[in-house]
């Protein structure tokens, strides 16, 4: 039927043009009528290959959702820290036109549960950002907004001088490799998480950074699970594949691609399609924190050391051995077989010597808290 349709319109146009026609089939195809009575199709411009704000995930009922100039995250009153942040970030936006602000400042588009700078004055733990104030030097309002105190979250000093900044340097590094990326970060709540301050701030065992490269012709994705706490391991180590996240977090990243695209980057993990050339593989990172604090280390009798130390990695010069001992823990998320149909109730053991109650889909019966595969 198309072809009778488009040999009228040729027709008509040899009456009135010799010159080239557009026409539109019953099929919605648009092509060019020449004049010798040919006629080209004309490519077609998919403009809706990636959805517009394609890197917020799925918003639940109760999230209380904020959007700022550079960044939108979700909120949680229960634990009063976002639960993530979520933002566009371009190559050019990584080259700093702004100095960075510290201004730490309650969130004014937050008009309840809010927190203060003194919920974190004496508790150890830094002011540690979701959205870093580098991703954020593009623009005085977007620095200003990155010390707003929704995007802190309660993390160790030695975590997030250490491998989270690490971290962030890597996901910027691909920001110009890749010109453009998507990215998600945020913490894992649960119940049971110690707090800090009068408005008693949740502070999160594991932190999470979501990536996600849509530009063609590789398109692909990676995910990272953190421990909040210092690590000597790369962050290799650390990936895990986005559909893992999204079973631990209850999140659906990336909702707005299609099923088949999204399966594509969330359920492979492939390390040699990103570079990690600014990632220090060797040791602890050796940068000075700006204040000190007190040692982490055990003592012969069993007491905290009282030295003050500037090692990011929280140990003064007597207790670095005691470093490796801690990151032996078998708390970290590992790759490696296929994962299960069904859920199984994790086999590890806890501190308390019972069975640990969480459920997992990993090969090897273990939660992802536990050394989950």
């Amino acid at each position: 039927m198309s072809r009778y349709i488009i040999l009228l319109t040729i027709l008509f146009s040899t009456f009135f043009s010799y010159s080239q026609q557009q026409a539109t089939t019953t099929d919605g195809k648009t092509v060019i009528l020449n004049a010798d009575g040919t006629w080209t199709s004309v490519p077609q411009i998919d403009n809706t290959s990636i959805p517009k704000h394609a890197e917020l995930p799925k918003a639940k009922s109760q999230d209380i959702i904020i959007n700022h100039l550079a960044y939108t995250l979700s909120y949680n009153t229960t634990y009063n820290i976002a639960n993530w942040v979520a933002y566009e970030l371009t190559a050019e936006e990584t080259i700093a036109t702004v100095k960075r602000d510290d201004h730490f400042a309650p969130d004014p588009l937050l008009h309840s549960n809010t927190v203060s700078n003194t919920d974190y004055k004496g508790s150890g733990y830094d002011k540690g950002h979701l959205a870093p104030a580098a991703d954020m030097c593009f623009s005085s309002q977007s620095m200003i907004e990155s010390f707003y105190l929704t995007n802190m979250s309660p993390q160790d000093p030695s975590f997030n001088r250490g491998i989270w900044s690490r971290l962030e340097k890597q996901v910027r590094q691909w920001a110009v490799d890749d010109n453009k990326i998507y990215v998600v970060t945020g913490t894992i709540l649960t119940k049971g998480l110690s707090t800090i301050g009068f408005n008693r701030i949740a502070v999160p065992k594991y932190f999470y950074k979501v990536i996600l490269d849509y530009t063609e012709p590789e398109i692909k994705g990676i995910a990272f699970i953190l421990p909040n706490t210092a690590s000597k391991e790369t962050l290799q180590h650390y990936v895990v594949t986005i559909d893992s996240l999204e079973k631990v977090t209850g999140i659906d990243f990336f909702y707005q691609i299609s099923e088949s695209k999204q399966s594509v980057f969330e359920s492979a993990i492939d390390l040699k399609k990103w570079s990690w050339t600014t990632n220090s593989t060797t040791a602890v990172d050796k940068e000075k924190a700006s204040t000190s604090s007190q040692c982490k280390g055990l003592t012969k009798a069993g007491a905290q050391c009282k030295n003050k130390t500037l090692n990011t990695n929280g140990y003064c010069h007597l207790h670095q051995s005691q470093l490796s001992g801690v990151e032996k823990q078998d708390n970290t998320v590992q790759i490696s077989s296929p994962k299960r149909s069904s859920t199984v109730r994790c086999s590890a053991t806890t501190k308390k010597g019972t069975q640990c109650s969480r459920m997992t889909f990993s090969a090897n019966g273990k939660c992802w808290q536990h050394g989950g595969d």
